[in-house]
């Protein structure tokens, strides 16, 4: 039975191989899985350097609430860049961590230095956090159709996110009707 993947070269009868590596057994990402799963990992590193920043630099009312769920978020981010990395590993694919890489292809927003008051940041994480979970929407779709499972992984850092998303916007909002 021929491969039907077009990234796998037939270099002698029983042995395959990648552009990338050797692989021995198993599923081996398309190149637009691999492109679709750096995306994600690019943004996760880059939201927990841009969570760590804020944790460092935030002043002003709800500072120490903030501060912890900060930790929270780069906890997710951190354990997330992980996950994505080594399912990409899985997948016989090579992950680029680097960060001229993350500054060159994040989607997230630029985030400010030096102090920043809690308002600010909330707003500035929210975005980011936002921007996070829109790459891992649009490109859900395309990974699900070739590795369900890894889009599994996207699901759970998906809720996960967004209910940072909802804690921090939270704090800015005040009841309806009032």
């Amino acid at each position: 039975m021929a491969n039907q993947n077009p990234d796998l070269n037939v270099e002698n009868e029983g042995e395959v191989g990648t552009n990338l590596q050797q692989a021995e057994n198993g599923f081996v990402a398309s190149s637009k899985l691999r492109e679709s799963l750096q995306e994600v990992l690019v943004d996760f590193i880059d939201l927990s350097l841009v969570a760590k920043q804020a944790h460092w630099n935030i002043v002003g009312p709800n500072f120490r609430d903030l501060h912890l769920n900060l930790d929270e978020i780069v906890t997710i981010a951190r354990t997330g860049s992980d996950d994505f990395a080594e399912r990409m590993r899985a997948l016989h694919a090579a992950p680029d961590g680097r960060p001229k890489e993350v500054a060159a292809h994040s989607n997230l927003p630029e985030f400010a230095a030096g102090e920043i008051s809690t308002h600010d940041a909330i707003r500035l994480m929210v975005q980011s956090i936002e921007a996070t979970v829109a790459t891992m929407r649009r490109v859900h779709d395309g990974i699900d159709a070739e590795d369900p499972t890894s889009a599994d992984v996207l699901h759970g850092y998906i809720s996960q996110l967004e209910q940072q998303a909802w804690f921090l916007s939270a704090e800015l909002r005040t009841p309806s009707g009032i």
